[in-house]
């Protein structure tokens, strides 16, 4: 898979997630709002990742590590407090992270061994 692809889908499950944690929660918690930001952002750069700019891939990958990485502590808060829901929702965006940094290592790996 193309990983113009998979950060898009990866975004769009971002978003949705992230709104659906924020408009769940009682009260709202902002904080609910960052996998959003970060899938809003993750759109803007597409473009860029599917022409294969450079920069726009890293920047990607940097944001897909750092919304993976951070996704940690909520998965955490979710099961002390038992929140089945908020357990789902993080886990698919972990996974979809997951899989979308994935497809961007695979592909640089394929760029270096083709300009070998």
């Amino acid at each position: 898979m193309k990983p113009y692809i998979a950060s898009l889908i990866n975004a769009i499950i971002l978003i949705s997630m992230g709104a659906w944690g924020y408009f769940d929660s009682d009260p709202r918690a902002v904080t609910a709002l960052i996998p959003v930001i970060i899938g809003f952002i993750l759109l803007l750069v597409n473009s860029g990742v599917k022409n294969e700019n450079k920069l726009f891939a890293h920047v990607a990958v940097l944001l897909t590590l750092i919304i993976l990485l951070g996704l940690i502590k909520p998965l955490t808060g979710s099961i002390e407090k038992q929140n089945s829901l908020a357990i789902f929702r993080v886990i698919i965006m972990i996974l979809s992270s997951g899989w979308a940094l994935k497809t961007f290592i695979k592909n640089f790996i394929e760029i270096r061994k083709a300009r070998k």
